[in-house]
């Protein structure tokens, strides 16, 4: 499988995926960390897809996505945005309203 397919793949089979620099727990940059908490912080369950083992997936996802950087948050198969989207759209309370919506018509 190409790596176009394994990231179509992963968005897909996942409702809410971070493409992130390092993990949740363990962030390895601070734009992924303020997303990851953010993320964190709407209590529900995610994926996370550490770029930085991937290095694959780190140099095709931004042409893929048509957005140049990480962290990335995918939310029902749609780009939602980078750190700064997340941070803004968690304070404004859209964040967590996005993702309970999101993991509701999952179930």
């Amino acid at each position: 499988m190409d790596i176009i397919e394994t990231i179509k793949d992963q968005i897909a089979n996942n409702t809410i995926l971070l493409y992130m620099k390092g993990s949740p727990n363990a962030p390895q940059c601070g734009f992924s960390s303020r997303a990851a908490q953010a993320v964190m912080a709407c209590g529900e369950k995610f994926a996370y897809v550490d770029i930085l083992q991937n290095p694959e997936i780190r140099a095709e996802l931004p042409k893929y996505a048509n957005w140049p950087t990480f962290p990335q948050l995918w939310v029902k198969g749609e780009l939602v945005g980078g750190s700064d989207i997340i941070t803004e759209m968690f304070e404004k309370g859209e964040l967590q309203s996005l993702i309970k919506e999101a993991v509701g018509s999952a179930a």
